[in-house]
């Protein structure tokens, strides 16, 4: 077999467990990456947040609708 071929097979079973689960469960972690893309994008568009507040804010404006009503009693330490 060429090394290319051993080396495909030995990932599919490596991850073979992980493989059927997702045809299983059709589940992935795609919207988790979206998240961590778009706080990243915020965070280099910010120059540096000096105030967390501020920049939790602008991270929830810039995902879409922040519920302005819970927005205000949460306090971070």
């Amino acid at each position: 077999m060429p090394p290319e071929i051993q080396k495909l097979g030995r990932t599919i079973r490596r991850w073979f467990d992980k493989l059927c689960n997702y045809h299983v469960a059709k589940v992935t972690n795609g919207p988790t990456e979206t998240l961590n893309n778009l706080i990243k994008r915020v965070k280099r568009i910010g120059f540096g947040f000096r105030n967390f507040a501020n920049y939790r804010i602008r991270v929830l404006l810039y995902a879409g609708k922040p519920n302005w009503r819970v927005l205000g009693s949460i306090v971070v330490r």
